[in-house]
């Protein structure tokens, strides 16, 4: 990947400054205005920035902004933009680990599946610009490039249907299963579905009138019932209907 240039050290800006002046208050080391970088501060801020303004946001050059320091200091930290959004990811896995570790329990390995799922949902819904990478990344990265923190995810899942009993292959046709339905059912409550959030009208808020009402009927009806979350709740009921087909028997 060709390393994204700096206008501020190369080349007139738009308003003509001269080649080699850097932009105020951006430095070309690593100490930034809230102090040496490393990797986790870098992170932190990409993940507020895209938080706060969406994905599209997100740059080499924006991130060293926002830390006051120059796109180049990033590099040592991660290798591009694509490296910072597998870093989105391996934050917010790091996020659910952190959720999982405030326990001291050994539940059943049924419930501690509900816990991940429980869990997972939460920090999605927390970082919901984020979470489409959950799915997305997953599709651009093999598993042995994937964040660590990401691993160890896929690693308690596989423990945790291992002591259901499953063999090898029922333990991988439920891993798949269970992360699927996950992963889907929190996109799913994520998806946009308003039209117009500030029109009280429910209606004209779905937008409604823009769908050809001969032509889909059964949309349009189903329309305020899909715009609403299904919550942990459905989430709970989805996955103790999959691991009752997959993996009967007492947790």
């Amino acid at each position: 990947m060709a390393i994204e240039k700096d206008p501020s050290t190369e080349g007139p800006s738009a308003g003509g400054a001269p080649a080699g002046r850097r932009t105020p208050g951006r430095r070309a080391g690593d100490h930034g205005r809230y102090g040496r970088l490393n990797r986790e501060r870098v992170l932190a801020t990409a993940l507020q920035l895209v938080d706060r303004e969406g994905l599209s946001a997100l740059s080499m050059r924006r991130t060293g902004a926002e830390l006051g320091v120059e796109a180049m200091a990033l590099y040592r930290y991660a290798a591009g933009k694509d490296a910072l959004l597998d870093g989105l990811v391996e934050a917010l896995y790091t996020e659910l680990e952190e959720q999982l570790a405030a326990s001291d329990e050994a539940p059943e390995w049924r419930d501690e599946l509900h816990r991940i799922a429980a869990a997972t949902y939460r920090v999605a819904l927390a970082h919901p610009h984020v979470a489409p990478l959950l799915a997305t990344r997953m599709l651009a990265v093999p598993l042995a490039r994937r964040p660590l923190a990401v691993l160890r995810d896929h690693e308690r899942i596989l423990a945790l249907l291992a002591r259901a009993g499953l063999d090898e292959e029922g333990t991988v046709t439920a891993f798949r299963a269970v992360t699927d339905w996950v992963l889907g059912y929190v996109l799913g409550d994520l998806r946009a579905m308003v039209d117009n959030p500030d029109e009280p009208d429910p209606a004209f808020r779905l937008g409604l009138h823009r769908m050809p009402a001969r032509e889909l009927p059964g949309l349009r009806a189903a329309a305020p019932t899909l715009a609403r979350r299904g919550g942990p709740e459905g989430l709970a009921a989805g996955l103790d209907a999959l691991l009752d087909r997959l993996a009967p028997g007492p947790g």
